[in-house]
């Protein structure tokens, strides 16, 4: 049987994909020419050059496939022209979704987002919660909505797709860095002078990847689930950073308003400079309300247990110490700790 990854070059992607390959599967990739493959260059993988923008290619990518894993998407909390992030998120998806229903696949693993439900409920939210576009924040929040929507509707058509929403993965081999491992990276490197009161679910990336294929075998096709661990706020994940690593986490709590501003003018002078913000405005915005989610039935269905983010923390600390992300200066003053 051969598996389609799209976005195996990524963070979770690349996970997904080498779990896969250690069960046995014959595992196909779809990468961009300019994509690296840095994280799965020791994988014995099937390389198809491609895009999800590219029709053709999707056509070549999925000859002779069976199941797919669509894991890729554009990341990003800012970017230079917003319409990409749409094409990639939403366009993409469209169009890989036509060519797998036309090369009749017999599974289809769509990976959306915990973003598209983590709105202000009364009570958690979870998967079946039905938030609004207009509730989405920023580009990405919003084409990661609409995507999902080009899924659901493509399930209740015929095709044999299920819904993976993700929380917030850490752990190793977040090589790019993702937004959140940029929080991490920015504790660890002392850019970080303060926080804002916000919170996310986290999840060790390799329980999420792990629990990827848990619901490829277990889930009903047409369905969402969560897969989630721990709802921590901004301020105890540094915490646990700062137990982990022996380095100071910041005491000052900032404004909403106040980040706000801040991100805002960093926005100007980045475009003056032609570089990207430090403060995304997407971002501050975002963490205007905290993420907490309800994330127990993959738990009561399913068996999935996520592991001490503590841990998963400790494991993308010792990566990036590993790899060079850390200045020296800091990386001397650190003094690494294993997770309770």
């Amino acid at each position: 049987m051969t598996t389609l990854v799209t976005g195996a070059a990524g963070f979770l992607g690349s996970h997904i994909a080498r779990l896969l390959v250690q069960r046995g599967d014959n595992v196909r990739v779809l990468l961009r020419p300019s994509s690296s493959n840095r994280a799965i260059c020791e994988l014995p993988l099937e390389y198809v050059t491609g895009d999800l923008r590219d029709k053709d290619s999707l056509e070549r990518a999925l000859q002779g496939v069976e199941k797919v894993f669509h894991v890729a998407a554009d990341y990003r909390l800012w970017a230079r022209r917003s319409r990409d992030i749409y094409q990639s998120n939403v366009e993409g998806t469209k169009n890989i979704l036509e060519a797998a229903r036309r090369a009749r696949v017999r599974q289809f693993i769509y990976t959306s987002t915990v973003a598209t439900i983590a709105v202000d409920r009364p009570e958690l939210p979870n998967e079946a919660t039905d938030a609004r576009l207009e509730e989405m924040v920023g580009h990405y929040k919003r084409s990661k909505w609409m995507a999902e929507r080009e899924a659901l509707e493509a399930a209740r058509n015929g095709l044999p797709l299920i819904v993976v929403m993700p929380t917030t993965p850490v752990g190793p081999g977040d090589w790019k860095p993702t937004p959140t491992g940029k929080i991490i990276l920015d504790f660890l490197n002392g850019k970080m002078p303060g926080y804002v009161d916000t919170g996310l679910n986290f999840v060790g990336v390799e329980d999420c990847a792990a629990g990827h294929l848990l619901i490829a075998e277990q889930g009903k096709a047409g369905q969402r689930y969560l897969l989630g661990g721990e709802n921590l706020t901004l301020k105890q994940m540094l915490d646990i950073l700062e137990r982990l690593t022996g380095l100071p986490a910041p005491t000052r709590q900032f404004s909403h308003r106040l980040a706000l501003f801040a991100a805002y003018a960093d926005t100007a002078v980045s475009r003056l400079l032609w570089r990207e913000p430090n403060i995304p405005i997407e971002g501050v915005k975002i963490a205007q309300h905290k993420m907490f989610v309800d994330c127990s039935r993959a738990q009561r269905e399913f068996g999935f247990q996520a592991g001490p983010v503590a841990a998963a923390l400790e494991r993308a600390v010792r990566w990036y110490q590993a790899n060079g992300y850390l200045k020296e200066s800091r990386a001397k003053k650190m003094r690494l700790a294993q997770a309770a």
